[in-house]
């Protein structure tokens, strides 16, 4: 084209420069101009345009719209000024593209500017000129400013359909989706004659059928389906996704089904949707044979199928196959994009599969599909942060985690980072330090409010740690704060904070005053109650909770009989064990045979426990030979004991509880050549014993004891205390057991350690801190209970900072231990100065 041009000029059909051109020179001029536009050299078009005059208004808006379309917005602009300064006022078609590149940037500024311009001009009378305004306030976020030109666009009486479809987009873009259902409704009754013989199109449905899917209007969407069937707009294609869209985010998926069965043309988008919403709507299988079909019928899969199902079986915990799938989707040729490597990593932290996350780390960072620079806070690269966050909180790798954390400013990290952050460690890491980040998270300025989901988290931090006062704390902000729609969720976590703090009024308090309940209300009080052994409270809510029309699940027939096994109620577990299947329809799992086997051995009814054992449908858990050895151990029974180790060494289910227990059970029947094999045995397979501690809330947050601790500032006074209390109820008739003790110490010895046992030091310091009267709770690491902590950990490694795990601390016969230490106690503290 240049060689062209420059015959041109050296034959002198076009003089160089050329300030006054005949018809037929300026026709070529103009010609050229457009050859250039042809072919893409929009630089020799400009220095074409520059020589020419006067100056076609048309070919600048050609070049100009180029450039908008191109994406070179900054240059389309700097056009517009350079045709002004070159003698070429902007027409009705110049505005509309100068106002999309504004949009486009987006550039508030800007547009305000030449829309000062377009009315300095005379141009607001100009529908098209207005429509475009409209659009760009729209996209600019400028949602105020759009309205008020719809409705002075509206008062001209110039509106067409294309008016009424940018304003509802505008409504559906700014979070108003009933302001866009109202405004359509509004446009399909309109009398305007601009809107030719149909008051809507197919962009108006497409643009108001996502404000039914925010607002799950499955009402309104099915009216708009009715309007499409009876404007002949349901036969086009984008129509029918859409409106399989937002029957399926209604969860509607029966009516989507059947609107996808009468389309007659159908494209991969069709498809995607009907999978997604079967995966999230629950109905996975379906989503899985329908992606099966697709993969019959050769339809071309693309990154929203692939996405779907990965995050369909990482939704239900199914990780392995959804790392099955993705290796698929890479074989494919499909490039993931965010929403994959999110669900990806939802799937490496539901199997604990870190190396898989950690590839999936590295692959985000290759695409570059996760910035550090993410300037609104909610976008996918922080979703991929947050997930990142998620699964190395769950693979416990809590050092990444809170790298990635750390490296997110603070003013841009969202709710959703937080909240991950701190369930993360409130549930497989230390939950002291999730406590600190909620502190942070509520005091800092910079920061936002808990949703709750993070008050649930916190909740369960305070649970674990039984922090009583702090879980208070974080009641009271619930009270100040009232998180609606999210208060039952809430409250729930409150009632299981409250009992495993032992305050059981408080959990009774909350339950009473939530205005609804569901079962999870039901079974956390429930579950309170079996914990601290008031089996029968725990019997009327189960009783109660039937009364209200609510029909008992599994997991509630677990809590009850959980609740008659520590409440020593053995008829009456029983009883409800039997009627599981027969009057309720529940069929009791291998973890109902494991609550009654408990139930039998706490009561020394071992035989029958074997038996129940022996007569289970399914193969016996590790749970099942646990409860059963710990009823072994209780009741001195050796040989069963050995077969139930037996049985759990078969079923390579090996723990250190386990071993304690047939070592304990060796050392009561003074077997001690068994006692130090299970320890070679222990030591040989690395199995360590996770050593005891008991811990008490106090004014500075929490004391924490080992056995034989003398590390605490207030150790003297502690040890003195304890030594007075114990001379004082060996006076009244306490005799320790010793025989659990180590053997080859004396039996003087033996009494020591089990006076430094550590509950015994945490129950000295509560009565030396506390006020006279008030209660006194004790928090132990282990389930089981050991006479001397001392037996299988040496004092030297003693950890310094108590477990996460958290057990109510309770007596074989369901009373409170440290209630019960306190009724002996109380006998000999008055004369105490």
């Amino acid at each position: 084209m240049r060689k062209i041009h420059q015959q041109v000029l050296v034959r002198g059909l076009l003089p160089y420069p050329i300030y006054s051109l005949s018809f037929t020179s300026s026709s070529l001029g103009t010609d050229i101009v457009a050859a250039y536009l042809a072919s893409g050299s929009h630089g020799d078009a400009l220095f074409m345009l520059e020589r020419l005059s006067p100056s076609p208004i048309f070919w600048w808006n050609a070049l100009i719209r180029q450039n908008v379309n191109q994406g070179h917005i900054s240059h389309a602009l700097f056009l517009c000024r350079h045709m002004q300064q070159l003698g070429t006022r902007p027409d009705h078609y110049t505005f509309p593209f100068l106002l999309k590149a504004c949009g486009e940037l987006p550039s508030f500024r800007r547009g305000v500017a030449i829309h000062a311009v377009v009315c300095r001009d005379g141009f607001d009378y100009n529908v098209f000129v207005c429509n475009a305004l409209l659009a760009m306030y729209a996209r600019c976020g400028a949602f105020e400013e759009a309205s008020r030109v719809f409705h002075e666009i509206m008062n001209k009486g110039i509106d067409d359909i294309i008016s009424w479809n940018s304003m509802v987009a505008a409504h559906v873009k700014s979070g108003s989706p009933q302001l866009a259902l109202d405004l359509f409704a509004k446009m399909t009754k309109s009398q305007n004659d601009n809107f030719g013989p149909n008051r809507s199109d197919i962009i108006s449905l497409v643009n108001v059928l996502p404000a039914c899917a925010s607002l799950r209007a499955a009402s309104a969407a099915r009216q708009i389906h009715c309007h499409s069937l009876k404007t002949n707009l349901f036969s086009d294609l984008f129509v029918g996704n859409a409106i399989i869209d937002v029957y399926a985010k209604c969860g509607m998926m029966d009516d989507a089904l059947k609107v996808f069965k009468n389309m007659n043309i159908k494209d991969v988008v069709t498809w995607n949707a009907m999978v997604t919403g079967y995966s999230q709507n629950g109905y996975f299988e379906n989503a899985l044979e329908l992606f099966k079909e697709m993969q019959k019928e050769c339809i071309a899969l693309n990154v929203v199928t692939w996405s779907a199902v990965i995050a369909g079986y990482a939704q239900r915990g199914l990780g392995h196959e959804a790392l099955g799938v993705f290796r698929q989707m890479q074989h494919s040729g499909s490039d993931p994009n965010a929403v994959t490597m999110i669900s990806l990593l939802s799937a490496c932290a539901a199997v604990g599969a870190l190396s898989y996350g950690k590839e999936t780390h590295a692959r985000a960072l290759r695409k570059c599909l996760m910035r550090w620079d993410d300037d609104d806070g909610e976008g996918e690269d922080r979703m991929v942060q947050n997930s990142l966050i998620d699964m190395y909180s769950k693979c416990k790798t809590f050092n990444a985690a809170r790298f990635i954390f750390d490296s997110i400013p603070l003013v841009e990290r969202n709710v959703v980072t937080w909240t991950v952050m701190i369930g993360g460690y409130a549930q497989h890491g230390d939950a002291n330090v999730a406590l600190k980040l909620f502190s942070e998270m509520i005091l800092k300025t910079s920061s936002v409010a808990p949703n709750p989901f993070t008050i649930s988290c916190a909740l369960i931090a305070c649970a674990r740690l039984a922090a009583l006062r702090f879980g208070r704390q974080i009641h009271a902000y619930v009270i100040r704060s009232w998180y609606g729609d999210g208060m039952l969720f809430v409250s729930n976590c409150l009632i299981d904070m409250y009992s495993k703090c032992g305050d059981l009024g408080a959990a009774q308090g909350v339950f009473d005053m939530m205005p609804q309940k569901n079962s999870v209300s039901w079974t956390s009080l429930m579950t309170g109650y079996g914990m601290h052994g008031c089996g029968s409270e725990a019997l009327r809510i189960f009783e109660e909770m039937q009364n209200v029309g609510l029909v008992p699940d599994g997991i509630t027939f677990l809590v009850v009989l959980y609740a008659c096994s520590h409440s020593g109620m053995v008829n009456e577990g029983l009883r409800y064990f039997y009627s599981m299947s027969r009057d309720y329809g529940v069929d009791a799992g291998a973890e109902h045979y494991a609550c009654v086997v408990d139930l039998l051995g706490r009561a020394g009814r071992l035989d029958e426990a074997q038996n129940m054992i022996e007569g289970m449908p399914m193969t016996p858990t590790s749970v099942v030979w646990v409860a059963l050895l710990s009823a072994c151990r209780a009741h001195a029974n050796v040989e069963l004991a050995e077969y139930a180790t037996e049985q759990l060494l078969a079923s390579e289910s090996e723990n250190d509880g386990s071993y304690t227990l047939l070592s304990n059970i060796y050392a009561i029947a003074g077997r001690w050549r068994d006692v130090a094999r299970i320890r070679l045995l222990m030591k040989k397979s690395g199995i360590k014993k996770r050593p005891g501690c008991s811990w008490i809330e106090d004014k500075n947050g929490h004391a924490v004891f080992f056995v034989g601790d003398r590390s605490h500032p207030q150790s003297r006074q502690i040890y003195t205390l304890l030594a007075n209390l114990i001379g004082r109820i060996k006076a009244i008739g306490y005799v320790p057991q010793t025989h659990f003790a180590l053997h080859d110490v004396d039996d003087e010895e033996k009494s020591s350690l089990l006076s430094e046992h550590s509950e015994k030091l945490a129950l000295a310091y509560g009565i030396l801190t506390s006020f006279p009267g008030s209660t006194i709770r004790i928090t132990k690491n282990l389930q089981e209970e050991s006479a001397v902590e001392g037996t299988d950990i040496g004092l030297d490694d003693q950890p310094t900072d108590p477990p996460a795990s958290e057990e109510e601390f309770t007596n074989d016969d369901g009373s409170n231990k440290w209630d019960h230490g306190l009724r002996v106690l109380n006998m000999c503290l008055d004369p105490i100065p």
